[in-house]
């Protein structure tokens, strides 16, 4: 019996609005839970700085008191039942995407240090041989302390910060797929 060969890469996606209109999960917590509420809009970009339509983004993030909708997060810590903490959103033609949430407490990091607040985000699309994932952080925050964000180099620690927007509780950040101004992303 002879060996067998690799077979070609698959790449993400496509993904098709129509076909996920039904998992839409733009809003993580809806109005009765606590917390600082925010509306996030950006764009999903691609290397020449054009919209990739129909990218999907997954966000998982704690709620205001820094604890998960999950079983194994097991902290002393407020569970809030109508917090989700858990959305999925897609992209329009143009590369758009706007999901409301509240801001996330610190959870613990490695050796007992606190995290910044963050929303952690998988980027599905087209092209893509599997999911890239970042994070967002928000403005303010005391990032440089941060876990995660320390094994980013300091000139790109930029990308994974919202900046305000002109509307009051409103941030914006884009995803860049590549190129100039590239998201950080990590390998996990």
């Amino acid at each position: 019996m002879g060996t067998l060969g690799a077979t070609p890469s698959q790449t993400v996606g496509p993904f098709f609005s129509c076909g996920l209109e039904r998992l839409d999960a733009s809003d993580l917590a809806p109005p009765g839970v606590s917390g600082e509420r925010v509306t996030v809009e950006g764009r999903v970009l691609d290397g020449d700085g054009q919209g990739v339509p129909d990218a999907l983004l997954e966000l998982w993030q704690a709620n205001a008191n820094g604890r998960y909708a999950h079983p194994e997060d097991t902290q002393e810590r407020p569970l809030e039942p109508a917090f989700r903490g858990f959305g999925r959103v897609t992209t329009d033609g143009d590369g758009r995407f706007r999901f409301i949430t509240i801001k996330p407490g610190p959870v613990p990091g490695p050796g007992g240090t606190a995290q910044a607040p963050h929303v952690a985000v998988s980027v599905f699309a087209r092209g893509l041989q599997r999911r890239l994932v970042t994070r967002l952080y928000f403005p303010g925050d005391a990032h440089a302390t941060d876990y995660a964000m320390g094994l980013v180099p300091p000139s790109r620690r930029d990308t994974l910060v919202a900046r305000r927007g002109e509307a009051p509780g409103t941030l914006l950040w884009d995803v860049v797929l590549q190129g100039p101004g590239e998201t950080v992303f990590f390998d996990c």
